[in-house]
């Protein structure tokens, strides 16, 4: 296989994403986020990252770091709770609260212990929310005696999430998604979104693990609750920690983009291959090679739970969209362009060709957009290569392969049994 004439392999953080190929800082990403951050360290603990940093990411498999970093993209978001380690931005219903001292998930001594004082409706509520709005509500939690609770709002039985913490579970109502993941120390961050908000309000409800009114908690048996974050948006993102501000903290949008230069891309053929995952399976996240507009183009997208193929020179080219694929999980994505040959490679498979003719002409960048400013890219990213040569299918097959069925479903979260 040829060798790469651009290649981004996550290792470093900075005021830019660093190539390792071309050794003279050519392919470097231009990156940009005005305010601070927050990544999973190799320790597996939440760490903060300065401004204008870029962040290097590490996943977690069962509380554990599991595998290399990945760079992490993301929207602007608003931390909305004015204190997210304190239970202050909340009403309380039958529940005492004491200092948990626990190890939190960010490796400080912390944490909020709740127990019920009644085996009535026993809930810290938020309230004032805007019905209709996308909302994600998410937090840090840990069993004590507890290892139930809810989410829901205030008048609906629907939009409801039933959490079993012990478990990693959950049991959910339409109109909600909702996941837990698990974190070290035995800390889980359970994450509730819903589109539309029914009612002005959401609620979190101690419970026995019945999931019937009023949940009948037992009486002293507790919860520890850590990190809470309620955001405007359809999907959950890292935690913005907020100790005070009353209209929020926000994470600004990041961008990444201007890698290479004319002299790195070949107008004629080449390869752009990335292993990625999004942040959800809604909208149009691109990468893309582009002359820095859109008229002139060779992409490819998360879109909609889909991967879409965009090729553009002025007319359409090749625009293809691969359906049936979960994209919040890590993909290997391929796409080789060539007058009269063109094919889209995904995790190891040809999945579809196109034999137009045409091709796009003044490539001289890389972009985590459109090609043109709009469109960012969201979500992690463990590699990317640029070739300057349209690679045969065998070469494409091992580039887009996994190397193992173990380090398969790692990436894509399936379990092993």
């Amino acid at each position: 296989m040829a060798k790469p004439k651009l290649a981004l392999i996550p290792a470093t953080q900075g005021s830019k994403l660093y190539s390792v190929l071309p050794a003279d800082g050519v392919g470097d990403f231009n990156f940009s986020r005005n305010s601070a951050a927050t990544r999973i360290n190799k320790d597996g603990l939440i760490e903060t990252v300065a401004v204008g940093k870029s962040r290097l990411n590490y996943p977690l498999i069962d509380g554990v770091v599991n595998g290399c970093p990945s760079h992490l993209l993301e929207p602007a978001r608003t931390n909305l709770v004015t204190n997210s380690e304190d239970l202050s931005y909340f009403s309380k219903t039958n529940i005492t609260e004491v200092n948990g001292n626990q190890v939190t998930p960010n490796g400080t001594i912390g944490s909020i212990k709740i127990t019920p004082t009644s085996s009535a409706i026993t809930q810290l509520q938020i309230s004032s929310l805007t019905i209709g709005a996308s909302y994600s509500f998410s937090f840090f939690v840990k069993k004590a005696e507890a290892s139930h609770l809810i989410i829901n709002q205030a008048g609906s039985a629907a939009q409801k999430i039933s959490y079993d913490i012990g478990n990693l579970s959950y049991i959910g109502i339409s109109g909600v998604d909702a996941n837990i993941v698990s974190y070290g120390n035995e800390w889980v961050r359970v994450e509730y979104s819903v589109n539309s908000l029914t009612y002005n309000n959401i609620r979190i409800i101690l419970s026995d693990g019945s999931d019937n009114y009023p949940y009948n908690p037992p009486i002293g048996d507790g919860l520890y609750l850590w990190g809470f974050q309620l955001e405007q948006g359809s999907f959950p993102t890292s935690y913005i920690p907020n100790y005070g501000t009353s209209a929020g903290i926000t994470r600004v949008a990041e961008t990444a983009n201007g890698a290479g230069d004319a002299s790195t891309f070949n107008d004629s053929e080449g390869v752009l291959m990335a292993e990625i995952s999004a942040l959800t399976n809604s909208g149009g996240k691109w990468i893309s090679l582009s002359n820095g507009s859109t008229s002139q183009r060779i992409s490819f997208a998360n879109e909609n739970g889909n991967i879409r193929v965009y090729i553009f020179n002025g007319v359409v080219i090749w625009d293809y969209i691969y359906y049936n694929i979960n994209t919040i999980t890590s993909n290997k994505i391929s796409l080789k362009y060539k007058s009269g040959d063109y094919s889209l490679f995904i995790n190891g498979f040809k999945i579809n060709t196109s034999t137009s003719s045409l091709v796009a002409s003044g490539i001289d960048s890389l972009q985590f957009n459109s090609g043109g400013g709009s469109g960012n890219f969201e979500g992690n990213t463990k590699q990317i290569q640029y070739f300057d040569s349209a690679l045969n299918d065998s070469d494409l097959e091992k580039l887009t392969s996994w190397t193992s069925f173990t380090a398969m479903a790692n990436a894509q979260s399936y379990t092993i049994i």
